[in-house]
This record gives structure tokens, C-alpha cells and sequence, in this order.
């Protein structure tokens, strides 16, 4: 696996290969859990943020509702800003956000349910399948780079890190839906589909799964 030091991170395991950032390879062990790729809040291609998921034992529940009633929860609508929009439902009516806001994990005390567009990012490099990508999907102006269509068939492919590998890997994404934390409308969120990356909009009193994240400044 090449490693590029101080170039943009990116995955592009459907072409081959691979690129890295400060020779640190995605899925790696890295700041109280797995370094997961970097996103651009200003969706302007420069990274800002590294990102950082919970380990699964201790960062993962499989059911919890996003909220316990189909209504409006001001102040999570960014597509990006997973902190903004946890820290703004960190109470009981918020059952995933809630649980990954208490997290206490490696030290680390500011886990959160990770926005639309950082969970994409997830699942973009550490896709657990090699089941065909759904191509409705994809689309992200917050990754790094930043990508302005969908998802084809086969790319993303399936990760190459062994701990994320779909049956095998112990800390893999399940191929199972994920909550991200990001307001769709009135009584539905947004989330992303980690066998093949479709992104959708269930009712919000839906238990699925939610995995939390971190942030590290670049």
C-alpha cells in the first residue's frame, strides 16, 4: 500500500490502489478508536478534520430511535456539522444522539452522532461488502476530496482493512442502516445503508443502528 505524505487523503480502492496521509492507512487505530478519512467543512475540497469512529464494542448500539416522537428538533439540518447537530438533541427524546454525546471512550469524552455527510464518508472507505453500490447515492461536497456525482457499481469497492471486512472484522460497519444526525423534514432523518451505500429517510421513532464519531483538527 503507497503511502503520499501530506496529500489530501483519499480512497480510491475501485481503481487499485490506495493514498494516505502521514502514513497513516485507513482503518488505522488512531485517537481513542479508527481513523476513518477527512472531511472539508467548507466543502471546499481542503481537509480540515480528521475522523475518528468508536470502536463497536463500546462506540456502537444496534436500536435506538433517532427520537421518540416524528417531530421538528431545531438546530440539525447540516449536512456536516455532526457536533451542532448532537449537541442539539443531547436529551432523552434524542435516544442515538444521547447515547453517543455520554460516550466516554480512550480518553475521550467528545464522541458524537456523526452528520450526513461524515457518515458517508465511512462508508465511502470502509465500505464491509463487495455487494454493487447503490448509484442513487454518492454525492459528497464535504469529502476529500470533495465528489460531485454518485457512487457506480463498484466504486466504492469493499475496504481493504481487515478490521472492517464484512463476517470477519471486528469492528465493521454492519450491513445494516445507520442513523446519521442530520434532519431530513418534520418527522424523518436521514441515513446511510453500509451494505450499499443507499442513503434514505426513515421515520425518526425507527430503532436502527448509530455508531459514534470524533473529530481531529488537521
Amino acid at each position: 500500500m503507497p503511502f503520499i505524505t501530506k496529500f489530501s487523503e483519499t480512497s480510491a480502492r475501485g481503481f487499485g490502489f490506495t493514498l494516505s496521509i502521514q502514513g497513516l492507512a485507513i482503518g488505522s487505530a488512531y485517537e481513542g478508536g479508527f481513523y476513518a478519512g477527512q472531511i472539508s467543512t467548507a466543502g471546499n475540497g481542503v481537509a480540515d478534520y480528521n475522523l475518528v469512529i468508536a470502536p463497536k464494542s463500546s462506540g456502537q448500539n444496534n436500536n435506538k430511535q433517532w427520537k421518540t416522537t416524528n417531530t421538528t428538533t431545531s438546530g440539525t439540518s447540516s449536512n456536516i456539522d455532526g457536533p451542532a447537530n448532537s449537541s442539539a438533541m443531547n436529551n432523552a427524546s434524542h435516544p442515538a444522539a444521547e447515547f453517543c454525546e455520554g460516550l466516554s471512550i480512550g480518553g475521550f469524552s467528545d464522541w458524537y452522532m456523526p452528520a450526513k455527510n461524515e457518515l458517508e464518508v465511512c462508508y465511502y472507505n470502509l465500505k464491509p461488502t463487495t455487494t454493487n453500490n447503490n448509484t442513487s447515492s454518492g454525492t459528497n461536497t464535504n469529502a476529500v476530496p470533495s465528489r460531485s456525482s454518485n457512487y457506480t457499481t463498484t466504486v466504492p469497492g469493499q475496504t481493504s482493512a481487515t478490521d472492517f471486512l464484512a463476517s470477519t472484522g471486528t469492528e465493521r460497519f454492519d450491513s445494516e442502516s445507520y442513523w446519521s444526525s442530520t434532519q431530513q423534514a418534520a418527522a424523518y432523518a436521514w441515513f446511510q445503508y453500509f451494505s450499499n451505500g443507499q442513503q434514505g429517510y426513515p421515520s425518526k421513532t425507527y430503532g436502527l443502528r448509530v455508531r459514534a464519531v470524533r473529530r481531529v483538527a488537521v
